[in-house]
């Protein structure tokens, strides 16, 4: 379940830029930037989709100039969900468990539950009692930094907030936490269970596979990236429910929020790419997608 992690910067003093045209921010020569201007269709004003790493060391984290002008131009930051709304990030712990009462133990034989326990307690210092009833996917995100070589880690979703904040942006989200629990609600828990044992066995491989994912992102390169989301194990089975239905309930919510504001969209890079991916999706609304020069050195 590595392609969920798709799924730190001065303040800068907030100035409108309302009151003239602002600059066109430059091109990217090819298609692999992360950051895309949305225009056309009778926009009267840009917005900006930018694809993100939910987790990584936070003295990678690094945006472009580019990247804050197009941020500092946009009325609001939409994200996946309202990181910023109590009731979403309060409520995750609520929604975590899974449902009809079922525990870890039902889910694993007596031997593989044991191997689960002794790596929690050895690897992680921890023990499942706590975690009896929550679903796999959930104990799996646990596991992720593990496989990052820094003690401090952020999201580039909570330090684009930080700067939203400071330019007294609203913050919004396409889901809501009930949903995103209700996404991994349809993956048979039986299924979760079965990639977490998979994911302990073979940790090495897995922090590896991180770490191929964390270079091509900071490359940018989006072929490579859909390459390796491809050829993940178990990526066709959840593909459907985890990117292409999310990817297309944002766009019809896009089709009414586009017209009426510009605003910049940070969501997961893996939403940016393949037939289904924003992109793509968004050419076919009608819009005008362009890459724009994203290097932050």
């Amino acid at each position: 379940m590595l392609r969920s992690i798709f799924f730190l910067i001065p303040f800068l003093t907030f100035q409108s830029c309302r009151s003239q045209k602002a600059e066109t921010l430059p091109s990217q020569k090819d298609d692999n930037s992360l950051l895309w201007e949305i225009s056309g269709k009778g926009l009267k004003e840009p917005s900006y989709l930018f694809g993100t790493f939910h987790l990584m060391c936070k003295k990678d984290i690094a945006f472009s100039t580019n990247l804050l002008k197009g941020l500092e131009r946009s009325k609001e930051l939409y994200l996946e969900m309202d990181l910023d709304d109590a009731a979403n990030t309060l409520g995750a712990i609520f929604f975590m468990n899974m449902k009809d009462g079922k525990t870890l133990k039902d889910l694993y034989t007596p031997e593989d539950y044991n191997r689960l326990e002794h790596f929690f307690k050895d690897s992680l210092q921890t023990g499942l009692s706590l975690f009896q009833k929550m679903k796999p996917n959930f104990l799996e995100a646990m596991l992720y930094p593990k496989m990052m070589p820094c003690a401090q880690m952020s999201g580039i979703e909570q330090e684009l907030m930080i700067i939203a904040k400071k330019q007294n942006k609203t913050i919004n989200g396409f889901e809501t936490i009930a949903f995103q629990a209700g996404i991994f609600d349809s993956i048979p828990y039986e299924k979760q269970a079965e990639a977490l044992l998979q994911t302990i066995d073979s940790i090495e491989s897995y922090s590896k596979t991180f770490n191929s994912m964390l270079e091509v992102y900071q490359k940018q390169h989006l072929d490579e990236l859909q390459h390796l989301l491809d050829k993940e194990p178990g990526f066709s089975d959840t593909k459907e429910v985890m990117l292409d239905n999310r990817n297309k309930n944002w766009v019809i919510q896009l089709r009414e929020i586009l017209p009426e504001k510009n605003i910049f969209i940070a969501v997961g890079a893996g939403h940016l790419v393949g037939e289904n991916g924003l992109i793509s999706l968004l050419k076919k609304e009608g819009f005008t997608l362009r890459p724009i020069e994203n290097t932050t050195k």
